[in-house]
């Protein structure tokens, strides 16, 4: 078992496009308070006009966020987030993101975040610049932004 969440929390560490500022211990923490999920092949985990109340760290498999517009990006995979949009605004999601294979992910909710945060308020400074850095990606993406231009 240690070595599946070793492996998981290298996943998560290692990705470009998840949550970059955290470190091996902020890691460990969230792994520690997150909920395992596994989600089935064309299984919704978030859904367009609902509150998710959390956000989702996949860990396996890929996953097609549903934009209405043909620019968008489409699809996240191992180590990427969803939900965070609807998490930071407590709104409902505005896109639905469905399992396009067998997900297994790290899901957390806003009371177990919020009570890492009050425990470890690094982890909350690094957990909200890695979410801005993902959403600035994300939007430069969507409108084709070169950041170096």
């Amino acid at each position: 078992m240690a070595k599946v969440i070793e492996h998981e929390l290298s996943v998560l560490s290692s990705s470009k496009n998840g949550l970059i500022y955290l470190t091996p211990n902020d890691w460990a923490l969230v792994a520690d308070k997150a909920l395992r999920v596994n989600l089935s092949k064309r299984e919704t985990l978030i859904q367009r006009g609902k509150k998710s109340n959390g956000i989702y760290l996949l860990l396996k498999g890929t996953a097609r966020v549903q934009i209405p517009t043909k620019s968008g990006r489409g699809a996240i995979g191992p180590g990427e987030v969803c939900g965070e949009m609807s998490y930071l605004e407590d709104a409902p999601a505005s896109v639905n993101v469905v399992a396009e294979e067998e997900i297994i992910a790290y899901y957390l909710d806003r009371p177990t975040l919020e009570g890492l945060f009050e425990l470890f308020p690094h982890l909350a400074s690094r957990f909200y610049r890695s979410l801005a850095m993902n959403l600035s990606r994300r939007l430069r993406e969507l409108i084709k932004v070169d950041p170096l231009s």
